[in-house]
């Protein structure tokens, strides 16, 4: 458990006193202050009968609050009978307690006996990383020899339990790891599932994550008088914080996710690489794996050249336009030059292939050919209106949701049509466009149920997915995915071989769909897709040969 500094206490190391604090205007209840005949006219929230406030008293509350919200101390303190204490508390409170963006809302107007005018507030503080401590006070306000307000100085205005002999200390405690479970209630445990190790943490936010608490200690002891507020797991009504102690149940599959772990280590060669396993018909991720099985989630958050298999998305573009149709014949060369050289991988050509056997061959030649008949931003739009690429998307975790620019050049479009140059993809990403394309309908891809989808897509029409389908299999049956061609089941897949840098082994890729499940691999300097996903693959669908219940 971690103490930081307190009130009374000097601000921690890395914090200037006069770096600038961001804040929000402090809402008020009250009612603005409007010179002139508002007030006199008895429009404000009070009438000016005798024994009323003076509405100059509440406005000096108002501005103090103000100030104080926005981190101005100086002003704030300015506006007090004690300006030099009131600066050092205000600035040792907010700042010391880790507070952020004050917002402090000011209500009911009272005149006491005295002639004081005290003005009730709610503050609401959010503690950086932690959760919003609440409580109320009121701004004290006296009437000074000259005719002027000025707000009566004392640590209690700042919170009520604040004074002379005690202040509030923050702490902060190591972050809990929620318990997980996978869609059935079994439990998910790093040891077992060793790709989710560096992920649990990321449901922090769903049942766990940091912890802390806001005590009330006595200045000259240090011992604890009173919990004022905590945060996390151990519950803290008054703090906002929500209690981790009940599992988070995910989308996962145990089963799925068991399989993707023991096939990336049994066939990825020491090499990096992840994949995705996600339901078609909603989206839900039931694996996500990455080896080594520490460190950066690349499945979901890597940012990859997709190569050939972002050739569905281009196809897809060109079905839709009626640009081509699977029987159209698209000749693939072994070069093609605009602006640099490009070629198919080993250089291979098929003279006189129709549109559909450049698919299934991955004829790099034949797709750049057809650049002209789309538009510059075409492919793009594709992908974001109907594949949901580069849209908001809230899986339950950080993500990278793709990016698809609108070429600079001619040699730019050409390497887009191929899923080269600015494209950017990952397993995630590349699982669900696979799904879209198999169902005509995109579902944001998620990980904990009930997920917040923001997303807007059109469908397919039913004739693009009929043929994206049919090429898929045939990708299988006689095409570049033959390493899943003796596994049952009506499989479709994409290949793909993505440049990484000059004199640098190419990335890997293989996109597969069986029943309702889609899954998406890449492996790092992996030369071909079919040569280093297809055996992950290939061992994945073999250890899970049914649909997820």
């Amino acid at each position: 458990m971690t103490h930081h500094s307190s009130t009374g206490r000097a601000p921690r190391s890395g914090r200037s006193p006069s770096s600038p604090f961001k804040a929000v205007t402090a809402v008020v209840v009250v009612g603005a202050v409007v010179a002139g005949g508002a007030w006199a006219a008895g429009l404000g929230p009070f009438d000016r009968g005798p024994g009323a406030p003076d509405p100059a008293a509440a406005a000096q509350a108002r501005a103090f609050l103000s100030d104080w919200s926005r981190g101005r101390y100086e002003g704030a303190a300015a506006r007090t009978t004690a300006p030099a204490r009131a600066q050092e508390v205000l600035h040792s409170f907010t700042s010391g307690l880790d507070i952020e963006k004050p917002r402090l809302t000011a209500s009911t107007v009272q005149r006491a006996g005295d002639g004081t005018v005290r003005v009730a507030f709610t503050a609401r503080m959010p503690v950086t990383g932690l959760g919003t401590w609440t409580y109320t006070s009121h701004v004290p306000v006296r009437e000074q020899g000259d005719g002027s307000w000025k707000v009566a100085w004392s640590l209690g205005l700042v919170h009520p339990h604040l004074s002379d002999q005690a202040k509030f200390r923050l702490e902060r405690a190591d972050p809990v790891v929620p318990k997980v479970t996978d869609r059935h209630g079994k439990s998910l445990v790093a040891d077992a599932y060793p790709s989710l190790q560096p992920l649990l943490g990321g449901f922090a936010g769903v049942g766990g994550g940091p912890r802390g608490s806001i005590r009330l200690i006595d200045r000259v002891t240090g011992e604890t008088e009173r919990t004022e507020t905590t945060f996390g797991r151990t519950g803290g009504a008054k703090g906002g914080a929500t209690s981790g102690d009940a599992p988070v149940r995910t989308t996962l599959d145990a089963s799925w996710q068991s399989a993707a772990d023991r096939a990336l280590a049994a066939e990825a060669d020491g090499k990096n690489a992840s994949l995705v396993a996600l339901r078609v018909d909603n989206g839900e991720i039931l694996a996500m794996a990455n080896t080594p099985a520490t460190g950066f989630n690349r499945a979901v958050s890597g940012t990859y050249a997709p190569g050939s298999t972002w050739k569905i998305v281009t196809s897809s573009a060109l079905l839709l336009k009626k640009a081509v149709t699977p029987n159209t014949v698209v000749d693939c060369p072994r070069h093609l030059t605009v602006g640099k050289e490009f070629h198919n991988v080993e250089t291979s050509e098929f003279r006189g292939a129709t549109f559909q056997k450049d698919f299934t061959e991955s004829c790099n030649t034949a797709f750049i050919s057809l650049r002209d008949r789309l538009g510059d931003a075409e492919s793009g739009d594709v992908a974001r209106t109907y594949f949901g690429v580069g849209q908001e998307w809230h899986v339950g975790l950080p993500s990278y949701d793709g990016s698809v620019p609108v070429p600079e050049d001619a040699t730019e479009k050409a390497a887009a049509m191929i899923g080269q140059g600015r494209v950017q993809a990952n397993p995630l990403i590349m699982a669900s466009v696979t799904a879209t394309a198999a169902s005509g309908r995109f579902h944001q891809p998620t990980i904990v149920p009930g997920a917040e989808d923001r997303t807007s897509t059109t469908p397919l029409p039913a004739s693009v997915v009929t043929q994206l389908r049919t090429m898929m299999r045939a990708t299988v049956t006689d095409g570049t995915a033959r390493v899943l061609a003796d596994l049952p089941g009506d499989i479709g897949a994409k290949t793909g071989t993505a440049e990484v840098a000059e004199g640098e082994p190419n990335n890997g890729w293989l996109v597969a769909r069986r029943g309702n499940v889609a899954v998406a691999c890449v492996v790092e300097q992996g030369v071909t897709g079919g040569g280093s996903a297809g055996p992950i693959l290939h061992r994945l669908l073999s250890a899970v040969p049914g649909d997820p219940s």
